[in-house]
């Protein structure tokens, strides 16, 4: 199955509310990713037919793939760790039996969920400084602050991502990445 399958066909491996919560921040990652790309594809498309047709760039166009930009990564930062492809330093963990792998990936998950609850503590606290100063994007006329509200929903929606996979392994006999990717290499064979 493709990657694009396995999203539309994601079914959360935890039980009951938390699966249905895991399940529907899911799909709301694979809008928001989906629609970000989009429009950003779109937009710089434009630019560059209105740069080379009409002679003149969309004057708004990078404001907007900034934007656009800010919530791709933060929404991608729970996709990537509701489908286990965060970056991992595995020599020690690799080393360890079954047991020793699932508490040490238990305690993984805690440290990084509270992580990014601290951090979305923080970008709170950033964007209601960006309030207070009033601040707005030249081209556009918007405040600023409203273009980093992705930063703590991205750091909310990795938070609890992470808080789950701690319950999926402290619930089940077999050592998970996440939620839905039981820990595990490929068994592929590949020639240089």
């Amino acid at each position: 199955m493709s990657d694009e399958e396995n999203e539309r066909n994601y079914r959360s491996g935890l039980p009951g509310v938390l699966g249905t919560v895991d399940t529907l921040i899911s799909k709301l990652e694979a809008v928001i990713l989906a629609m970000g790309v989009l429009l950003m594809a779109f937009n710089t498309i434009a630019n560059v037919i209105a740069r080379f047709v009409f002679g003149e760039s969309i004057f708004f166009s990078g404001e907007i793939n900034r934007i656009l930009i800010i919530m791709i990564t933060f929404a991608g930062v729970g996709y990537a760790a509701r489908h286990g492809r965060h970056i991992r330093m595995s020599a020690i963990y690799d080393a360890l039996p079954v047991g020793g792998r699932k508490a040490l990936m238990i305690f993984i998950s805690l440290f990084t969920a509270m992580v990014m609850f601290f951090l979305l503590y923080y970008s709170i606290y950033y964007i209601l400084d960006l309030y207070s100063r009033g601040r707005i994007l030249p081209a556009l006329g918007f405040p600023i602050w409203v273009i980093y509200i992705w930063v703590p929903l991205g750091f909310l929606i990795t938070g609890i991502q992470y808080l789950l996979t701690a319950i999926k392994n402290m619930t089940t006999r077999d050592v998970y990445l996440s939620t839905a990717v039981l820990d595990g290499y490929k068994d592929t064979e590949t020639e240089v």
